[in-house]
């Protein structure tokens, strides 16, 4: 398990790779991987967003996240997960959060996945600051991840 909060860019195949050579031999054993990268809109709420600020705090955050993970590994039987979350400016289409697991079957892959990604967009304690042309606003409501009404 890795969790890593991180106040620069990333790229998100680069930390795949890397997390994946570090898996070795256990790689073997591994039926499936499912992966989530979330990147910054320029829009919200229908104002255009030019950059953003996300904050944390060190310690509290990381202790969260790792805890989310410790109790998806035991949900899931995962083999391992990977986490990378960015903190500090971000502008658009920059990735914010990237969520990797490892699992022996493809159902306990994707389901973890997106369980990880909905805990870190509802619980996890991260703070948006978003500036738009007419100044700057605290995000008090995330995206809902319910696929409720989607139609592709």
């Amino acid at each position: 398990m890795t969790v890593r909060i991180v106040a620069s860019a990333f790229d998100a195949l680069d930390e795949i790779r890397a997390h994946e050579l570090k898996l070795g031999e256990r790689r073997r054993q591994i039926g499936a991987a499912a992966t989530f990268v979330g990147s910054m809109r320029d829009f919200n709420e229908g104002d255009a967003v030019q950059s953003m600020v996300l904050e944390h705090y060190a310690g509290m955050t990381d202790r969260h996240l790792e805890n989310m993970v410790a109790e998806a590994i035991q949900r899931w039987h995962l083999d391992d997960v990977l986490i990378v979350h960015r903190v500090g400016e971000i502008v658009p289409a920059d990735a914010i959060v990237l969520v990797a697991v490892w699992s022996a079957h493809r159902a306990h892959a994707f389901e973890s996945c997106r369980h990880l990604m909905e805990e870190l967009k509802s619980s996890a304690p991260f703070w948006k600051k978003e500036v738009t042309a007419d100044g700057e606003r605290w995000v008090t409501k995330n995206t809902p991840g319910s696929t409720a009404g989607f139609s592709g």
